[in-house]
């Protein structure tokens, strides 16, 4: 009673039409999967949370670029781009100075600051920095604590 008829032009053309959108909406999803931010601001967050000098890594494995702010992260890959915020903050994104990226890396501020204020002065430049996309493969977070000033280094 509802059967329809195979030879008929109609059915043909719309089989045409479903097929041709399918086929345009399978070649239009990402062939990557997006970088995982959300895990990346869990690094931060771990190494924020902690009461202790602490040390977070975390492989950016599907990311081309990151651009750390204060209170976020963004990263950019073959997948798209996602971003997370951190639940403890604001951090200090370490991009352009020299000593706090010496600090990030392990050195103590004593040895990469003459002074405390230069240290907290650094620190309040870094965080008042626009954010910029950098290439990079993996993310570090450490706590560093010095005469008074109690920040966690992202870079």
């Amino acid at each position: 009673m509802f059967e329809m008829p195979l030879d008929a032009w109609y059915v043909w053309i719309g089989l045409t039409i479903v097929s041709g959108t399918a086929v345009g909406m399978v070649s239009a999803l990402p062939s990557a999967v997006p970088p995982d931010a959300s895990g990346a601001a869990r690094t931060v967050d771990s190494v924020a949370a902690s009461e202790h000098a602490a040390v977070g890594k975390h492989p950016l494995s599907n990311a081309e670029t990151a651009r750390v702010g204060a209170d976020s992260i963004s990263l950019r890959g073959p997948g798209g781009t996602e971003h997370a915020r951190f639940g403890y903050g604001p951090v200090v994104p370490v991009v352009r100075d020299n000593a706090l990226r010496a600090a990030l890396l392990g050195e103590p501020p004593e040895r990469a600051f003459r002074t405390p204020d230069e240290f907290e002065r650094a620190v309040q430049r870094a965080r008042e920095t626009e954010p910029q996309w950098q290439g990079t493969d993996r993310l570090l977070a450490r706590r560093v604590r010095w005469e008074g000033t109690d920040v966690v280094l992202v870079g």
